[in-house]
């Protein structure tokens, strides 16, 4: 599935030893992603969804950023089998890295990766608040809804650009104003900048405050309406899951625009290995659709009730399903 000809930009290391065992890893692991990866993403992040919509009294704000996040790992889990089947570096793509379909399917990557971003800096930004100022009501379920409404509207923005681009691709009557919007440079270093640098930013800076406030022993630590403990482990470990396995792909981006802007021609070598590092950072970056529900599925106390509670109002025929009888047991334990 992977080739490692880009070692000397030729194809002569094919049968180099280390090569093949490279192959045969990232070739198991691309499999892995896609007969375990997909179904787990696509399974748990619907669960979360629908567990939580149907449970709507009892959301809180980190599950309205949770649930927000799975939507976006819905999409990046549809996704994955077309971009895992078709990369640069693949010895049998189904289409080449500059055809029409990538561009179009690049559109709703980039607002999925944006929405997860944003998503995860807004939840650290608001449990910060959430700790530090209780019953403010600042960081509540009703304007969490607004604000992931908000991160979808400018996610959807910020991927204009590459929307534009495909437009472009289709347009012949106009080809000199299409050829002043068709600077990918440029689109990917916005995307970076928007993207990444913005969200990281903030969820570094929402950390920080996170660690002196609960450096503070002050009477609000015995307020009832705080947070519980185990949504700040479940914090910190989604921040550091989302931007671990993201952030290869966005250093990726950043080298490619960098080499490419430089105006030189690039070696074969550098070229070839850069299409390699970006197809291992996709695979990176997809599996973040799975790592997350499994996290939030793990880590929070409320989410088996919730799913008792949505097993118990599923139809089996004449009479509800009965969680003992569906294999709910199993995803529960």
């Amino acid at each position: 599935m992977w080739g490692c000809g880009w070692f000397n930009g030729t194809g002569l290391v094919e049968e180099l030893p280390a090569c093949q065992d490279l192959q045969l890893g990232l070739s198991l692991l691309s499999l892995l992603g896609l007969v375990v990866g997909v179904p787990v993403g696509l399974c748990y992040n619907a669960l979360l969804v629908l567990a939580n919509l149907h449970s709507k009294a009892s959301m809180t704000m980190p599950d309205v950023y949770f649930v927000n996040m799975a939507v976006a790992g819905l999409v990046l889990s549809t996704l994955a089998p077309v971009h895992l089947l078709g990369p640069p570096s693949s010895q049998w793509a189904l289409w080449s890295a500059g055809g029409e379909v990538h561009v179009a399917l690049q559109i709703p990557f980039n607002v999925s990766s944006l929405v997860a971003m944003y998503s995860t800096a807004l939840l650290s930004l608001d449990h910060y608040i959430e700790r530090a100022l209780p019953r403010t009501y600042m960081a509540s379920v009703y304007n969490t809804r607004h604000v992931c409404g908000f991160v979808w509207g400018g996610a959807l923005l910020t991927s204009f650009s590459s929307l534009l681009f495909y437009i472009c691709s289709h347009v012949s009557t106009r080809a000199l104003e299409c050829a002043k919007m068709q600077n990918a440079e440029a689109a990917d270093a916005t995307l970076v900048f928007i993207g990444y640098v913005v969200p990281a930013l903030a969820a570094l800076y929402a950390l920080v405050l996170l660690s002196r406030v609960r450096r503070e022993d002050t009477p609000l630590d015995r307020d009832t309406g705080r947070l519980e403990p185990s949504a700040h482990r479940l914090l910190v470990a989604t921040v550091c899951t989302q931007f671990g396995l993201w952030t290869p792909h966005y250093l990726v981006l950043l080298g490619h625009t960098v080499l490419i802007s430089r105006g030189q021609p690039v070696d074969a070598h550098y070229l070839g290995l850069l299409h390699f590092a970006k197809d291992l950072s996709k695979l990176l970056a997809f599996s973040s659709s799975f790592v997350t529900p499994l996290l939030y599925r793990y880590m929070n106390q409320s989410f088996p009730g919730k799913l008792r509670r949505l097993m118990k109002k599923l139809p089996c025929g004449d009479r509800h399903c009965s969680p003992d009888h569906i294999g709910v047991q199993q995803v529960l334990a």
